[in-house]
């Protein structure tokens, strides 16, 4: 377990009552969520910490990127997606018949038929990862790539396609941006819960003077657990885990240790 203090970890397993999960919360009534604040008696409230905005079709011109001079899109979300198809309405952009695309799994080239008849394109998918689409993506090594993304993305594509010496280009149609928490007050909860890097930088922007105190921090991935550690706060749990691969496996473990379940 890492921490950035020296403070032993059993002087931070007080009992937990209330807990903060900073994504929005979940339509099904039978999320594990809901499961685990049955199962201990315990509050757990949702709050996104950050939110997604499309760049205007403004912003978008100011890149001097011209969509029809490519013949392939790698689409690794569904707002990468929706924001793709907004820009083209927006910039009255018809999308040929002929393009490709390559989508990071088949629930995200499922969210295509949105926008498009899927059986009459040309549609390749991963299944979870970029580099499970890295395979695809050789096997049609000419193709003039367009990368739809926001302005906070992950490396693995770009530097897959430079390495590789493909052809791409980074078209930012969207922004993550930090929500507005003003109202929230922070300091009551014993756990929260945090899914990226950007949603750590939410809370110092929003709370600058911000105080852990006795507030576990938990984080899901490498790169959110070190944005906690960057920011000058203690990671009190992490996920996924050998024996707890979602954030609510490491959560049921830790609350039953800290209240003596």
């Amino acid at each position: 377990m890492s921490q950035t203090s020296t403070q032993p970890a059993e002087d931070r397993l007080t009992k937990v009552t209330q807990i903060l999960v900073t994504q929005a919360k979940p339509a099904d009534d039978k999320s594990p969520y809901f499961e685990l604040a049955s199962k201990y008696s315990i509050t757990v409230d949702f709050r996104p910490f950050i939110e997604i905005q499309g760049v205007s079709f403004k912003d978008f011109r100011r890149q001097k990127i011209n969509i029809l001079e490519h013949t392939a899109i790698i689409f690794t979300s569904r707002n990468a997606i929706d924001n793709f198809f907004r820009i083209c309405q927006e910039g009255r952009i018809e999308v040929p018949i002929d393009m490709k695309y390559f989508c990071i799994s088949e629930q995200t080239a499922n969210y295509l038929q949105k926008y498009i008849v899927i059986r009459k394109r040309k549609i390749f998918s991963g299944t979870k990862t970029a580099k499970e689409l890295f395979d695809l993506i050789r096997k049609h090594k000419t193709e003039k790539f367009l990368f739809p993304c926001s302005n906070i993305r992950s490396n693995d594509i770009p530097d897959f396609m430079d390495t590789g010496g493909l052809q791409l280009t980074e078209a930012v149609m969207y922004e993550t941006v930090a929500t507005d928490l003003s109202d929230l007050a922070v300091a009551q909860y014993d756990i929260i819960a945090f899914f990226s890097p950007s949603g750590v930088a939410s809370l110092m922007s929003n709370f600058p003077d911000y105080k852990q105190n006795g507030t576990r921090m938990a984080a899901f991935g490498p790169t959110t657990a070190k944005a906690i550690i960057d920011a000058g706060l203690i990671l009190d749990i992490e996920a996924p885990l050998p024996n707890a691969p979602s954030m609510t496996g490491a959560l049921d473990l830790y609350i039953r240790k800290a209240n003596n379940l």
